[in-house]
């Protein structure tokens, strides 16, 4: 994680892009959140990297869910509700899996108590950057899970789908048809796209897309 940064040093969001007070803000963080999100196979991984390389603070909701996973607290939790799934004080992530995709009680179990502990996580992680300006907070569900009513921006990064389709086929050797279902289970990208305040267009190559950041730091911060 990208800390260090002092307040003075940090880009500051335009004045009409923060729209939030605190405590109408996702976990109450006092200052604004940008909610970074995307699709398998836009690169929104790469953005975000790309992001921090830019002095920006970014939080990842998939390592913050990562954290709660390794919690003792969680262990227990998923042994006493499914003491299959545990093995030498470990969670076998597979067999899991299986369980909360083939029945959703066990699914909403399971979120709920994840959920419950990610502001948690998230406020321990904001506690790592030296007094920041802003928050980018990198949410594969910012619209799914209603975040981005809690955020007082969204950017998508954004590639049509037909190359997210060729790009999971690529990355992970699959078929069309495996590709296809991957991505049918997500909101389609064409509808985060219209959802977003911003979009980060990911279409070409690395130097074109290191150019459309550097166009979105330019339209959201001031200089």
């Amino acid at each position: 994680m990208f800390t260090g940064i002092r307040q003075n040093e940090m880009k500051k969001l335009k004045n009409n892009l923060v729209k939030l007070s605190a405590d109408k803000r996702l976990y109450n963080i006092p200052v604004p959140i940008i909610g970074l999100t995307g699709g398998i196979g836009t690169g929104k991984s790469t953005v975000a990297a790309l992001l921090r390389k830019h002095g920006l603070p970014v939080i990842d909701a998939d390592a913050n869910v990562k954290t709660v996973y390794q919690k003792p607290e969680t262990v227990e939790f998923i042994r006493h509700h499914f003491p299959a799934v545990v093995a030498s004080g470990a969670i076998d992530f597979k067999k899991l899996r299986e369980i909360v995709f083939s029945n959703p009680d066990a699914r909403t179990l399971v979120e709920g108590f994840i959920y419950s502990h990610l502001p948690q996580v998230f406020t321990e992680a904001f506690s790592l950057f030296d007094k920041p300006s802003v928050i980018i907070y990198d949410v594969p569900l910012l619209f799914e899970k209603q975040l981005h009513l809690q955020v007082d921006a969204s950017v998508c990064v954004y590639a049509p789908r037909e190359v997210q389709i060729h790009r999971l086929m690529a990355r992970d050797h699959s078929s069309r048809e495996l590709a296809e279902n991957i991505l049918g289970n997500q909101l389609d990208i064409e509808e985060k796209r219209k959802l977003s305040d911003f979009i980060i267009e990911n279409t070409s190559d690395l130097a074109q897309l290191e150019k459309n950041i550097q166009e979105f730091i330019t339209n959201v911060f001031e200089a």
